[in-house]
């Protein structure tokens, strides 16, 4: 072979292999990329820190409890699992719906769905509550549905709450039986001293403020026993899409 063909030869090798290099380096270079897009796109929200309304709803969310609350605690470890940190400030129901338009927060938690007023909306299950009867302990409460109920008997509730709607249908009904609280506490202080015979509220709430301020005179009821999801009411607003979307996803497969 000549030296022009050896040289030729010699160009065309290196040539291939050049372009074998590059390819594979494209090859590289794609595959970090999408390992880059993978891990940061799936994680945009890490080290950011989210801030909720709340109110003292023991023990689903309490200002004065170690975790600040057993519902609280889940939510705060499914965003931990996001890199995101929550943080939760405490105020009566009404004041904390209000200050959750704010856009320091994103929402105000723990709601029934009948909570989340207009302009809000619903995030998936974060936890979930009920919705039951206690009494007076050694009365005798007799009725067949919610609107015999109120026909019949003064019915303690919280003012503040938005009840299911066969419940809120009895209390515009008989609003002189619908006897309105404040807040659970004084509802079972009114419950507990007789101003009432029967309350409707959650009875964890209910039994768990009982225990805490040494009431023995409340006790459970069989016959209305309601389970209730607790959502995040999500300020609806172009600032809190993604977060809706990245709640759609992460609260998809929150188990009762």
């Amino acid at each position: 072979m000549t030296e022009s063909g050896i040289e030729q030869k010699f160009n065309t090798t290196t040539q291939v292999k050049g372009k074998a290099v590059m390819f594979i380096k494209k090859i590289i270079f794609n595959a970090i990329c999408v390992i880059f897009i993978g891990v940061f796109a799936g994680n945009a929200f890490a080290e950011e820190t989210w801030k909720i309304a709340s109110l003292d709803w023991q023990p689903y969310s309490g200002s004065d409890m170690s975790t600040q609350g057993n519902s609280i605690q889940k939510l705060r470890e499914l965003l931990k699992k996001e890199g995101i940190t929550l943080l939760v400030d405490f105020f009566p129901w009404l004041r904390s719906k209000h200050n959750a338009k704010k856009e320091q927060y994103i929402g105000y938690f723990p709601a029934w769905p009948e909570e989340v007023d207009e302009g809000f909306i619903a995030s998936k299950p974060v936890d979930w509550s009920e919705i039951s009867l206690l009494k007076q302990g050694g009365t005798d409460i007799a009725f067949s549905d919610i609107d015999t109920l109120f026909k019949t008997y003064k019915v303690g509730i919280v003012g503040s709450y938005v009840y299911p709607k066969e419940i809120e249908d009895a209390m515009k009904k008989y609003p002189h039986h619908a006897d309105k609280a404040p807040d659970e506490i004084s509802l079972l202080k009114k419950l507990s001293g007789g101003r009432h015979l029967v309350a409707i509220t959650d009875p964890n709430v209910m039994l768990y403020l009982a225990t805490k301020e040494g009431i023995f005179n409340v006790e459970l009821m069989k016959g209305i026993s309601l389970k209730k999801e607790l959502v995040i009411a999500l300020r609806n607003d172009e600032e809190n899409k993604k977060r809706i979307e990245l709640l759609e996803r992460i609260l998809k497969d929150v188990k009762e």
